[in-house]
């Protein structure tokens, strides 16, 4: 199938990303996977790669694996399975040594949510981190704070900033440790209800920034709840011998199946 059948399926999908799974048999280790947006191929992202696993071992391989590589224009990635009562619990993401970027100012994120400069937490910079794509990750004070942001087109657009991450240490759920929202300039302003990716350069970002004092991680996220379409997902991180290391976990399963006409 040529890249532009897939772009085509994946605008008709008009999901938030389409992955395809271009053979069934394994190259190098992995097996090759695209995937795309309704307007675009990524190298990376974290929701569909749990997903595409998944299908992988159920459908593919069918028989339990503790890991099944995917081969993207990102580079290889691990997903590991755990397995509860010999079905699959959660899987795990790993993301080799995350880029970090540029620091933004406490101003411009606070320009650019509308919120007020003491709500974003000085104590952490924001900043720039990449996992294949670059996004923001910035620290706010309050829940209270995360839930009242109003995104400003002009101001992303000012800033030359496509794709911003909040979070602050207040959760909705007590369970939770950290409540997180996610915003990406594309036609608007697009607020996404869960995003693997961009938590996976959460993690690194915590664990650089020891955000909890600690050079490793293990803490619960929840998302989406302002969309009326909340997720959870598991982060995972440690930094040995200046080396960071970081798992994206989360539990996945099939809502339904059909067939390409």
């Amino acid at each position: 199938m040529s890249s532009q059948k897939m772009q085509l399926i994946a605008r008709e999908m008009n999901f938030a990303e389409t992955t395809f799974i271009l053979s069934k048999e394994q190259r190098k280790g992995g097996y090759d996977v695209r995937i795309f947006t309704t307007s675009k191929e990524l190298p990376f992202a974290g929701h569909p790669s749990l997903g595409t696993a998944f299908v992988i071992q159920q459908d593919i391989v069918a028989r339990k694996v503790r890991q099944i590589i995917l081969n993207l224009k990102y580079g290889p990635v691990p997903v590991e399975f755990d397995y509860q009562n010999g079905k699959p619990s959660n899987l795990w993401l790993n993301v080799k040594n995350p880029r970090f970027g540029k620091l933004v100012s406490p101003e411009t994120i606070a320009g650019l949510m509308g919120i007020d400069r003491n709500d974003v937490d000085g104590r952490f910079p924001p900043q720039v981190v990449s996992i294949g794509i670059p996004f923001v990750i910035a620290p706010l004070r309050t829940l209270k704070a995360l839930k009242g942001v109003r995104p400003s087109v002009d101001e992303f657009d000012k800033a030359g900033i496509r794709e911003i991450l909040l979070f602050c240490p207040e959760s909705r759920d007590p369970d939770n440790d950290l409540a997180v929202r996610f915003f990406s300039r594309t036609y608007d302003i697009h607020e996404d209800s869960a995003t693997g990716s961009a938590n996976a350069g959460l993690a690194a970002y915590l664990v650089k920034h020891r955000y909890f004092g600690k050079s490793k991680l293990d803490v619960r996220v929840d998302q989406g709840h302002e969309m009326s379409r909340p997720s959870l997902l598991r982060l995972r991180a440690k930094e040995t011998g200046g080396q960071l290391g970081v798992k994206v976990g989360g539990h996945v399963i099939k809502t339904g199946r059909g067939d390409l006409l």
